[in-house]
Order: structure tokens, then C-alpha cells, then sequence
């Protein structure tokens, strides 16, 4: 993984983190549904956004690594199962 990446997603991942616990503390408060629901759907995009960070890196660093290899197949087929995985 890039260190520009991996800096990133580890920023991202505290940031999640802190927004769950936030999100423990309200349903633990008995905050109002729709409150909730707002956070988690906070939650939900940042993750999305965190997908899409390690999916670039992996574009630029691991795809690219491999293909010179001449790892061509295996790559594909790496690709080919995180597209499935995405799309269940």
C-alpha cells in the first residue's frame, strides 16, 4: 500500500471510528430515529469514501505491480471478485 494512502485511510478509519462511538452515545441516550439514522448514513459515506481511497491505491500500486509481473490473470481475477463483492 502507498504511505500516502495508508496515512490517509488510518486519518479515515479515526474519523469513523470517533462517528460510531457518537452513534453508540445516542441510541445509549435514546436520541430521536431520524438523528440517527442521519449519522449513520454519515457513517455509511465515509466508508464509501474509505472503499474508494484503498481502491485507487490498489489501482495505482498493486494493479500496475502486477501487470508488469506478468501476473495478469490473477490480477483480473482480484479485480474481478471485488467488482462481484461490491455489487451483492
Amino acid at each position: 500500500m502507498l504511505d500516502d494512502v495508508r496515512g490517509d485511510a488510518l486519518k479515515r478509519l479515526s474519523y469513523l471510528s470517533g462517528h460510531l462511538d457518537g452513534v453508540r452515545r445516542m441510541i445509549e441516550a435514546d436520541a430521536y430515529c431520524v438523528d440517527v439514522l442521519k449519522q449513520t448514513h454519515a457513517v455509511r459515506r465515509a466508508i464509501e469514501k474509505l472503499e474508494l481511497l484503498l481502491l485507487d491505491g490498489h489501482l495505482r500500486s498493486c494493479v500496475v505491480e502486477g501487470v508488469r509481473e506478468g501476473r495478469e490473470e490473477q490480477v483480473l481475477g482480484e479485480l474481478l471478485e471485488l467488482y462481484d463483492v461490491a455489487n451483492r
